[in-house]
C-alpha cells in the first residue's frame, strides 16, 4: 500500500460538477435551438440564407479561436474567474441576440456568445479535474459529457414549440434565466483556485494566424462546388490557409508564451489522444447534420418528424457515458476509446446503406450504435488528454482538446454540406437543411441518397483512422506512470487505487 494518500477531492465536488454540467447543457440547448429556428430567423429579419448560416458558422469560429487563450488565462488568472466571465458574456450575448434588429447584428452577437462559450468550455474540464480525485475523474467527465446529449434532446423540441408559438426571439430569451442562474451558482459554489498570476500576455499573433488558417480553409471547403475547385479564389484561400498554418506552427515553437503549447506534445499519450480527437470529431459530429438532409430532402419528412427520428442518438449515451468514464478510471482510457470507436464505425457503415424509402430500423439501429460509441469513448478520451498534462497545465491541455474537437466538428459539418451539394444545387442543399427546401424531384432525391451514403462512408473512414490510432494509447497509457515513479513519486491514479 502506498504511503502517499490520494487527493481527497473537494467536499463540494458533486455540486461543482452540477454547475459546470448545467452551463454546458444550456450552451448545447442554445445551439440546437438556433438550428431549428433558422428559417424563421431568416424570414423575420428579412436577411439572406447565407447570413443566417453565419449565425452558426460565426459561433463555431469564435468558440474555437478563443479556446486556447482561455485555457492559458484560466491557468494564470484562475479557472473560476474565467468560467464566470465566460458565462456572463454568454448570458449577455444571448439576450442581445434576442433583441437583434438585423441579420448582421445577430451574427455579431452570436460572435460574442461564442467567446463566452469558449471561456466556459475551456475551464469546465480543469474545474472538474481539480475538484475530483484522479480515480473519480473519468466518471465525473462521463456525467458532464451527457450535457450535450440532453441539449440535443431538449433543443429541437423546445425550439419547435417556441418558434411556432412565441416567435424566434424566444429561442434566445428562454435560455437567459438559466444562464444567469448558472452564473450565480458558479459564483457561490465554485472554489477559488490559486492561479500563478504570471505570464498573462496573450499570443495574439499565434491566435490570429490560427484564425486566418481556419476561416480560409472552411470558406474554401464550403464554397468549392459553387466557385469551382480549380478557381482562383479557392486556390488562393487554400494557399492562404497553408501559409498561415505554417506560420502558426513556426511561431508557436518560438513564442515565450504560445497559444498552442507544442511543447506539451512531447508527451506521447497527449500527442496520440489529440490525434484521435481530430479524426474522431471529423467523422462523428455531422452525423445528424447529414441525416437531416436525407430525412427532409430525400424522404420528405417535416423538420419535426426528422427531429423525432434522430432522438435515438441521445438515449444510450445518457446511461453509458458515466459507465465509459468509470471504465477509464478502472482500466485506463485506451480500452473504452477503442470499444466506443468500434461502435461508431459500425454505425457509420450501417448508415452508408440507406435507401429511398423510410426504414426506421435502418436509421434507429445505427444511431443507437453511434450513441453507445460516444458514451464509451468520449469521456475516456477527455481523461486521456487532461491526465497527460501536469495538473497546473490542465487549462492549456483542455483548450487544445476542445480546439481540435471544434476544428474537427467544423470540418465535419463542412464535409456534410459538400456531400449534399455534390448531388443538389448549393442553394437547394442549404434550403433543405433549413427545412425550407420543399419537395425534391425523384431524380434529385435518389441523387441525395447516394451522396448521403457516400458521406457516411467518408465518416466511417475518419473513425477507422481514429480507431487505429487509439491502439497506440494501449502502449502510451503506462508511460506517464513509469516516468513519474522513476522520479520517486507515486502516480496519482495508482496512489488512489492503493489507498
Amino acid at each position: 500500500m502506498s504511503l502517499v494518500p490520494a487527493a481527497p477531492g473537494h467536499p463540494r465536488r458533486w455540486l461543482i460538477l452540477a454547475v459546470v454540467t448545467v452551463v454546458a447543457f444550456i450552451g448545447n440547448v442554445d445551439g440546437t435551438i438556433v438550428v431549428v429556428g433558422l428559417p424563421r430567423i431568416v424570414a423575420g429579419l428579412h436577411t439572406t440564407v447565407t447570413t443566417g448560416l453565419w449565425t452558426l458558422t460565426g459561433y463555431i469560429i469564435t468558440s474555437t479561436v478563443f479556446l486556447l487563450p482561455a485555457g492559458r488565462w484560466s491557468d494564470v488568472i484562475g479557472r473560476k474567474r474565467i468560467f464566470l466571465v465566460g458565462v456572463g458574456l454568454f448570458t449577455v450575448g444571448t439576450m442581445l441576440c434576442g433583441l437583434a434588429s438585423s441579420g448582421e447584428v445577430l451574427v455579431g452577437w452570436r460572435l460574442l456568445q461564442g467567446v463566452g462559450a469558449a471561456l466556459s468550455s475551456a475551464t469546465a474540464v480543469p474545474l472538474i479535474v481539480g475538484a475530483f480525485r484522479p480515480s473519480e475523474t473519468g466518471r465525473a467527465l462521463g456525467i458532464n459529457s451527457t450535457a450535450w446529449v440532453m441539449g440535443s434532446i431538449v433543443g429541437p423540441v423546445a425550439g419547435g414549440a417556441l418558434v411556432g408559438t412565441l416567435g424566434w426571439r424566444w429561442i434566445f430569451y428562454v435560455t437567459v434565466p438559466f444562464a444567469a442562474a448558472g452564473l450565480v451558482a458558479g459564483a457561490l459554489l465554485l472554489p477559488n483556485d490559486h492561479a500563478s498570476g504570471r505570464g498573462l500576455a496573450t499570443d495574439w499573433a499565434g491566435a490570429g494566424a490560427f484564425t486566418a488558417a481556419l476561416v480560409a480553409r472552411l470558406v474554401a471547403l464550403s464554397e468549392g462546388l459553387a466557385w469551382g475547385w480549380g478557381s482562383a479564389r479557392i486556390i488562393g484561400l487554400l494557399a492562404v490557409s497553408a501559409v498561415c498554418l505554417a506560420f502558426f506552427v513556426a511561431w508557436e515553437l518560438r513564442a515565450r508564451r504560445p497559444t498552442f503549447d507544442l511543447r506539451l506534445l512531447r508527451n506521447r499519450q497527449l500527442r496520440v489522444a489529440l490525434a484521435v480527437v481530430s479524426f474522431y470529431a471529423t467523422g462523428m459530429f455531422a452525423t445528424t447534420f447529414l441525416l437531416t438532409f436525407y430525412l427532409q430532402g430525400a424522404l420528405r419528412l417535416s423538420p419535426l418528424e426528422a427531429g423525432l427520428a434522430l432522438l435515438p442518438i441521445a438515449v444510450p449515451q445518457l446511461v453509458l457515458a458515466p459507465l465509459g468514464g468509470a471504465l477509464a478510471d478502472r482500466l485506463g482510457p485506451a480500452r473504452p476509446v477503442i470499444l466506443g470507436l468500434a461502435f461508431l464505425i459500425l454505425g457509420a457503415v450501417l448508415l452508408s446503406r440507406l435507401g429511398t424509402r423510410l426504414d426506421l430500423v435502418a436509421v434507429v439501429v445505427p444511431l443507437l450504435c453511434v450513441s453507445a460509441g460516444n458514451g464509451f469513448a468520449w469521456p475516456a478520451l477527455t481523461k486521456a488528454v487532461v491526465s497527460s498534462a501536469p495538473r497546473e497545465r490542465t487549462g492549456v491541455a483542455s483548450g487544445m482538446f476542445f480546439t481540435l474537437r471544434n476544428v474537427g466538428m467544423a470540418l465535419s459539418f463542412t464535409l456534410a454540406l459538400v456531400v449534399a451539394e455534390a448531388s443538389l444545387p448549393p442553394s437547394v442543399a442549404v434550403r433543405v437543411f433549413l427545412g425550407a427546401g420543399g419537395v425534391l424531384s425523384g431524380h434529385l432525391g435518389r441523387a441525395l441518397v447516394q451522396s448521403t451514403d457516400a458521406g457516411f462512408r467518408v465518416f466511417a473512414g475518419f473513425c477507422a483512422v481514429a480507431f487505429l490510432l487509439a491502439f497506440l494509447l494501449l502502449r502510451t497509457h503506462l508511460a506517464p506512470v513509469a516516468a513519474t515513479e522513476r522520479a520517486g513519486e507515486p502516480h496519482p491514479e495508482r496512489a488512489a487505487s492503493a489507498s
